[in-house]
């Protein structure tokens, strides 16, 4: 029988042990929340206009690009640039100085001097200048496998091979998408009162998702010159399930430890949208939707092509979970009257099956969940408030740190790693303390191995002394102490990881952060960097206003045969 939907439950979010478990973080994926889900909501909602606006390619397919979008209150243009690289200069780190697509978001319209200052320092990257109308600078690579094949088999009247295809899922694969004010771009603090990019990150999503519907044109446009009236269209089964790849690595991780407020704010956030749906009645007519997301969920991991030996083994055991999950899935949600009770079902299964139960969750409640998306933003300032004695931060300490002060820095395990910047381009890295140089520009990351030392040093003391006195006289404690009373006091805190630790994963910064962004297919390169995927399996820029498209992509899978024989419905070749 179905619990009545007026039966009270109290929310209660997990607690921040559990969630901001490294692990647990590297184990994360899409929600309704994450930042390209909300922005496709947006633009469905708000109507973005998104057109061609300069169209200057050479039939090789060099020369540069605009798109015109126009939002209730403003305008924008993606200026994007071709350039021919040789396969030696293709190159997905940092230290790369050429780039297939570079490509720019500006905030306004877009004349001639505006352009030839763009062309003169878009293609360089952070060797180039822009004026602030620019709110995001990023550049591309082409999956030249898949961009040849692709063009080939257009240009001749066929499809290309979907198994072709899906080994990658991207046309286009960004290295870098900069924002918040480098190199001379937009600060995000211009974005603060702009109804459209208002929330951190959502001007990079944007330009993201306009390069995707670029890499679509662009394959296009050089088929139908190369084949002429041959040439067809990509089958819109193909063109959804092609994204843009990302290649992140240890770059990111730094950002989620410098900026601890944010990633509370972003997983409490989830947490609270979470709590929301576990409080829900568990009812049998949701039976069918949560079969068929898990399915999909079963579906899309036996379709991730992973190089990574241990990510495949995580895929498999996943996969095996949820197999059994779905086949108890009746059974199980007979036996609860919440969705709070139908999760301890969960509980002995792998992280990454607990995850996706949660993401596909809250793909049931789009009213309880979607109130949360603009809720991603948060003050960062850390304080510490007048008046406190040591023994109030003892007890912060004790109660929100555990994982820190309990760890033994003498030992060589917990100090093996030190964290860098090179000399050349200022790319974070990993050293062995002792044996690698470069341990004299040591980064402050080692939050952990803070916290201890300041509990150590607060111990030492007396519990009655004030706080202000005691930092007057060791002064180098004013910051990890104002970040343990800011942190200490929210919801979810800071991430439980001692990053110095040699068994620590880099690997799980990354994937929560990208987790968030909404990326999906993760494909660890090494413990070091990984490769995802943006907005696959999203609706195309004439498919936004259709509801069997606009939010309907968690999880995203290639089209099945039958699909792929149905003729296309619509769209022809752009030029």
């Amino acid at each position: 029988m179905d619990a009545h939907p007026s039966t009270i439950f109290k929310p209660e979010m997990r607690n921040a042990e559990i969630v901001m478990e490294p692990s647990r973080l590297g184990a994360m994926h899409q929600n309704r929340i994450s930042f390209t889900r909300t922005l496709i909501r947006k633009m469905a909602k708000q109507a973005w206009c998104v057109s061609k606006h300069e169209w200057q390619l050479c039939p090789k397919g060099y020369g540069h690009v605009i798109y015109r979008l126009s939002t209730p209150q403003h305008v924008y243009h993606l200026v994007v640039f071709c350039d021919e690289i040789a396969d030696d200069e293709r190159n997905d780190r940092v230290i790369a100085e050429k780039w297939d697509v570079t490509f720019a978001l500006v905030h306004g319209d877009v004349d001639v001097t505006l352009l030839e200052q763009l062309r003169a320092n878009v293609p360089l990257q952070e060797a180039g200048r822009n004026p602030n109308n620019v709110l995001v600078l990023a550049r591309a690579n082409k999956s030249v496998r898949v961009f040849e094949h692709i063009v080939s088999q257009l240009s001749q009247g066929k499809q290309p091979d979907p198994n072709e295809l899906a080994e990658v899922g991207y046309i286009l694969r960004t290295t870098a998408v900069y924002g918040n004010g480098k190199f001379g771009i937009a600060d995000f603090k211009l974005l603060e009162n702009n109804p459209d990019f208002n929330q951190s990150f959502s001007a990079q999503m944007c330009a993201v998702y306009l390069i995707r519907e670029f890499s679509l044109d662009w394959v296009h446009y050089l088929a139908q010159q190369q084949g002429g009236e041959k040439a067809i269209s990509l089958h819109r089964g193909l063109q959804r399930y092609l994204g843009v790849g990302n290649a992140t690595g240890l770059g990111m991780a730094p950002y989620l430890i410098n900026h601890p407020c944010i990633v509370d704010q972003w997983m409490t956030t989830r947490e609270r949208a979470i709590a929301q749906v576990l409080s829900m009645p568990c009812e049998s007519r949701y039976y069918a939707k949560l079969h068929e997301l898990l399915s999909k969920g079963i579906c899309h991991l036996q379709q991730v092509i992973t190089i990574n030996e241990h990510q495949n083994d995580l895929n498999l055991r996943a996969i095996d979970d949820l197999v059994q999950l779905t086949e108890q899935l009746h059974v199980n949600m007979a036996s609860c009257v919440h969705w709070g009770e139908f999760i301890q079902y969960s509980n002995g299964l792998s992280l990454e099956s607990q995850e996706i139960l949660l993401s596909c969750l809250m793909e049931l409640y789009p009213q309880q969940v979607d109130q949360f998306e603009e809720q991603m933003n948060c003050d960062e300032a850390l304080s510490l408030e007048s008046g406190k004695k040591i023994a109030d931060l003892l007890a912060v300490l004790e109660a929100k740190y555990r994982w820190a002060i309990k760890a033994d820095y003498g030992l060589a395990e917990n100090n093996y790693w030190f964290w860098y910047r090179s000399q050349d381009k200022e790319e974070p890295r990993l050293g062995i303390r002792g044996e690698e140089p470069g341990e004299e520009r040591e980064l402050p990351l080692d939050i952990g191995r803070q916290v201890f030392r300041l509990y150590q040093a607060l111990r030492s003391h007396p519990s009655e002394l004030s706080l202000t006195e005691f930092l007057l006289h060791q002064p180098n404690y004013r910051a990890i102490a104002r970040r343990v009373w800011t942190l200490g006091h929210k919801e979810m805190g800071d991430i439980q990881m001692n990053v110095l630790r040699e068994d620590a994963l880099p690997m799980h910064l990354l994937r929560c952060k990208l987790a968030v962004f909404g990326a999906t297919k993760f494909d660890p390169r090494s413990d070091r960097w990984v490769r995802v995927t943006f907005f696959q399996g999203s609706p195309l820029l004439d498919e936004i206003q259709n509801p069997n498209y606009q939010d309907n992509w968690i999880f995203p899978l290639l089209p099945t045969n039958e699909q792929l024989a149905n003729k296309v419905a619509h769209g022809g070749v752009t030029s």
